[in-house]
């Protein structure tokens, strides 16, 4: 076998094939002899029938049989030789095949990027600290009484603090919203629109000049609407709001007391405000511990420069697309405004798709340094606990999986979280302060 490899740009490559000769025909006799000795003609037993009869008769499989036999192992044997990481094989051409000659071809192929590792052992990670204070537990609590909160008619004016009923028709620069974005109908005109007269709330500056008015008063309010508003064919620009005030809304909040804590099914308010710790802790862990992740993945993949596979590129961007757009229906985004928004959406996911594809081919180089595996213990137990997530049977689960192919993405997925583990271990932590949360 002669294998010589060109580099057609990057992540591609164009491998020029050769088996000699006496490879060929060996070949063609072991396949010819295995044809005889399974061949059904009509007149002779199973094996019996003359082998130039079978030659003859089964020549054209034959043929082809030897010629996939000799690509695929020839094939094989070169990736292994020439240590190629085939993301994707585009392209086999024949150039001779013949009996008695050397057998010719050449293969196109899209291969794993070609880099250095970084240092991955000793990274500076800081490690925020996971304290849970009285001030969050109360602040935690406040939001459960929000979420009981009630609302009575007041008529009075609006205040801060209170909620807004109101009717508005929105332009900007002259022209209705959904000149701008057909999906912007929401924007254009409401009536009955309930909203927080909290600094922030809907768009920023709208309910601040509302305060101090009542029940059917009529105020133009002026907005800017922010550089990342939701709907980008209006961010940055000023718009204008004609809105009527229908109904000023009161938000009365129960008594934090036994009773409110015995409607969360706890006995007193001393256990609600341990059971709410509790989960404060939880969450501030997996902040700390995310956070981590995330320094020590940045680490590594950041002093990495290299071209990607596109293929791979292309398959998570549609993977990530088909998520992002599914969340997005299933959280009642209209179609129209996710088809606005479509060139945000794709860019979306290419950027995330590019970051995972070469965090895929780092992981997998550092996992081959530092023999990190997955058995297969580990990935049934991650089956199993994805069955319990789905409330689906394990066996079902696993006949899905195996249909479409979806063990190997599970494997890489634990095989990535062992690699980040040991990116953790070996690593140099710091302790810091915990930084605050951003204001919204």
């Amino acid at each position: 076998m002669n294998v010589t490899v060109e580099n057609l740009g990057p992540c591609k490559k164009l491998l020029r094939l050769e088996v000699d000769a006496a490879k060929v025909d060996a070949t063609f006799a072991e396949v010819t002899k295995q044809y005889v000795r399974e061949a059904r003609l009509p007149g002779f037993r199973p094996g019996k029938a003359p082998k130039e009869m079978v030659t003859k008769r089964f020549e054209k499989d034959i043929r082809e049989e030897v010629k996939q036999k000799l690509t695929r192992e020839t094939y094989q044997g070169a990736i292994r030789e020439k240590k190629i990481g085939v993301v994707r094989t585009e392209d086999i051409e024949e150039v001779l095949f013949e009996k008695g000659q050397a057998y010719q071809f050449i293969v196109t192929v899209e291969s794993a990027p070609d880099f250095d590792l970084p240092e991955y052992k000793g990274l500076a990670i800081k490690r925020e600290a996971a304290i849970v204070t009285d001030a969050d537990v109360t602040k935690a609590l406040n939001t459960l009484r929000e979420r009981q909160a009630k609302y009575e008619t007041a008529a009075r004016e609006l205040r801060e603090g209170d909620v807004a009923v109101v009717n508005y028709t929105g332009t900007c620069e002259g022209k209705p919203l959904t000149d701008f974005s057909p999906a912007a109908k929401g924007l254009t005109k409401k009536e009955n629109f309930w909203v927080d007269a909290n600094k922030g709330s809907f768009i920023p500056g709208f309910t601040d000049q509302l305060l101090g008015a009542k029940a059917g008063d009529k105020r133009t309010v002026n907005v800017d609407f922010p550089a990342d508003f939701v709907t980008p064919q209006v961010a940055g620009k000023k718009g204008v709001y004609e809105v009527e005030l229908v109904e000023v809304k009161e938000k009365i909040l129960p008594e934090l007391n036994e009773e409110f804590a015995k409607s969360f099914e706890v006995e007193s308010l001393d256990k609600l405000r341990e059971a709410v710790q509790q989960d404060l802790q939880m969450q501030v862990n997996e902040k700390q511990q995310r956070g981590m992740r995330e320094q020590a993945v940045r680490a590594v993949l950041d002093p990495i420069k290299c071209e990607l596979p596109d293929s791979a590129v292309q398959t998570e961007t549609r993977n990530l697309i088909y998520n992002m757009v599914n969340d997005n229906t299933q959280r009642g985004v209209p179609k129209e405004m996710i088809d606005a928004n479509k060139d945000q959406i794709y860019a979306s996911a290419n950027t995330v798709a590019k970051d995972r594809v070469k965090a895929g081919f780092v992981f997998r180089k550092i996992a081959e340094k530092e023999g990190i595996r997955v058995d297969e213990q580990a990935l049934m137990q991650r089956v199993q606990m994805m069955a319990q997530q789905y409330q689906t049977p394990v066996d079902k689960l696993v006949k899905d999986l195996q249909k479409n192919d979806g063990f190997g993405e599970i494997q890489e997925q634990i095989l990535n979280e062992r690699v980040v583990d040991f990116l953790i271990q070996n690593a140099k932590v710091e302790d810091v302060a915990a930084q605050p949360e951003p204001s919204a």
